[in-house]
């Protein structure tokens, strides 16, 4: 499903119109991206978590070169699915349908 069809559907299901929609979800957006930007995780009860997952300074390899490189320690945008989103999904006749 793309944003386009998120954003039909919410205003089919509300009668919002559809450039009203659109602006909401492009400022939700921008808020969760910039928030995080921020360092600040965003909990959104029955839903799930976006948080900054930190990852270590790691040495790699470079195959191509036969050559070692260093990735310095940095953060990464993560999303964590709550418990009732994750029960929703595994309960789901459709996506057991659909992966078989």
């Amino acid at each position: 499903m793309t944003k386009a069809e998120v954003i039909s559907e919410i205003s089919e299901k509300t009668g919002i119109p559809k450039e009203d929609v659109s602006v909401t979800v492009e400022a939700f957006f921008n808020i969760v991206k910039n928030s995080m930007a921020d360092g600040n995780n965003i909990y959104v009860r029955g839903f799930g978590s976006f948080i900054n997952k930190k990852r270590k300074k790691k040495i790699a390899r470079n195959i191509s070169k036969n050559t070692a490189i260093v990735i310095d320690e940095h953060y990464i945008p993560s999303f964590k699915p709550s418990k009732v989103f994750v029960e929703k999904i595994k309960g789901s006749n459709k996506v057991l349908e659909s992966n078989n």
